[in-house]
């Protein structure tokens, strides 16, 4: 049985809403209220669609905003309509969506498989049991950490810290 998972999106998403209210003044988790006032939907709004365009799925951003997933099809459907027509939609958009992507370039990436290996085995050690494989990528190169289950929650939050002021993602997958 192989299970593929992306466990780093809803931390992403959640650095994302939380860059989002910190940059328009509102307070941290605000973008959950089930609120319509504007001033709590327009950052929402935005907050979601710099997620998609950062390849996070709609499932994890309902989750976040404790939604459900239709609405975030709906503000990604109505994204280009919103953003030449409405000022201040464009305006927020473009000062976080700039915010954001120069948090993420300003993030170092390995240039050799085996220096991001080398890294992260300073952190953790490998598993003689072949259970749980952990894919880690930084940049364009990536490597493998293999684990058991009994020792994987230990092994990734070591991954995550190691990683922490890296570009970097992290992927599962369950080896049979």
């Amino acid at each position: 049985m192989t299970y593929h998972s992306k466990v780093d999106e809803k931390e992403k998403f959640e650095h994302i809403c939380d860059l989002t209210t910190s940059l328009v003044g509102l307070r941290k988790g605000s973008l959950g209220f089930k609120s319509r006032k504007q001033e709590i939907q327009l950052p929402r709004l935005v907050a979601a669609n710099i997620g998609r365009l950062n390849y996070i799925h709609q499932r994890v951003i309902a989750e976040v905003f404790n939604r459900d997933r239709s609405l975030i099809y709906h503000y990604e459907k109505n994204h280009s309509a919103n953003y030449t027509s409405w000022k201040k939609y464009r305006e927020v958009f473009n000062l976080v969506h700039q915010a954001y992507t120069e948090i993420e370039t300003s993030k170092p990436s390995f240039k050799d498989n085996r220096a991001l290996k080398r890294h992260i085995l300073e952190f953790v050690k490998e598993s003689e049991k072949c259970q749980v494989e952990i894919l880690v990528t930084s940049g364009k190169v990536g490597c493998k950490i293999i684990t058991s289950y009994r020792e994987f929650s230990y092994v990734l939050k070591n991954i995550k810290f190691a990683l922490a002021n890296y570009n970097n993602s992290i992927d599962i997958n369950l080896l049979g």
